[in-house]
């Protein structure tokens, strides 16, 4: 029996409207189709993508719940999470694409294995346009390969998840993280004892460059590195010796110049 699943979408006023009907338009191409789309507009949202919204819903399940006003991502996707009704909840961002067989190598995968509650996949990185690629992303597909590939970098490429519902709400949903939430979420259920994994399968096409770059650089990045080697260390994940050191290993490139630090990400893309 095929598990119905619902997919989580936030949304906000600055997304681009050609990258958001792409996405949707990625959705309707996949087989099968989802049972409901979770669309959360995270504060006031402008006329383009309202139009865009009211086309897809002719096409799409897509059932919309307006915040009053910007809360974030992490915020915004714990009130759409209240609004899921499937056990199995899959993310999707507004300015990437699903490849057509996503859902249906998800769905089979977890079918197979019923102890995982947490799914991700690899993803090809592509500049803003999707035409050029700049390379793939290839997390590790096993549970105790994911566990050791935490201590240092996100073992999961956010847009591709897929979770039981459930779980994330006992673990406490995503909490405030600056630029990670998700990793801060995966290391929660890593260290509850939950069985996790990835596809090495490409199953969505992301949109990356220099502008992605540029958001994580700063000082302000360093403070977000500092409270993850935390998490790490109070959720047992890593020893604090460990855990300190990968903080100064990753807060390194982000006082690096965009040029420099963009050929850094592009050595780390398999």
């Amino acid at each position: 029996m095929t598990i119905q699943f619902s997919v989580l979408i936030s949304l906000y006023d600055k997304e681009s409207p050609q990258f958001f009907e792409q996405c949707l338009y990625s959705i309707l191409k996949t087989t099968p189709l989802p049972f409901e789309i979770i669309l959360v507009l995270d504060g006031s949202i402008n006329e383009e993508l309202l139009i865009i919204i009211n086309k897809y819903k002719t096409f799409l399940p897509i059932k919309i719940f307006p915040l009053p006003k910007n809360v974030g991502l992490g915020n915004a996707l714990n009130e759409g999470l209240k609004h899921c009704s499937n056990e199995w909840v899959f993310r999707m961002d507004t300015d990437d694409f699903c490849l057509p067989d996503r859902f249906e190598k998800q769905i089979k995968y977890i079918q197979n294995n019923p102890d995982v509650v947490l799914l991700g996949s690899s993803t090809e990185e592509f500049d803003s346009n999707l035409e050029k690629s700049l390379g793939l992303r290839n997390p590790p597909t096993s549970h105790n390969e994911i566990l050791h590939y935490a201590k240092k970098r996100n073992p999961f490429n956010h847009m591709t998840v897929a979770f039981r519902k459930d779980v994330i709400q006992q673990v406490g949903g995503y909490q405030h993280h600056l630029y990670m939430e998700d990793y801060n979420l995966w290391i929660r259920v890593i260290a509850a004892g939950h069985q996790v994994a990835n596809l090495s399968d490409v199953l969505v096409n992301v949109r990356g460059g220099d502008s992605m770059i540029k958001r994580r650089k700063g000082l302000v990045y360093i403070k977000s590195e500092l409270q993850l080697a935390k998490l790490k260390i109070e959720q047992k994940i890593d020893t604090p010796i460990n855990a300190y050191l990968t903080f100064m290993l990753r807060s390194i490139p982000r006082l690096l110049p965009t040029s420099i630090l963009s050929q850094v990400y592009k050595n780390l893309r398999k």
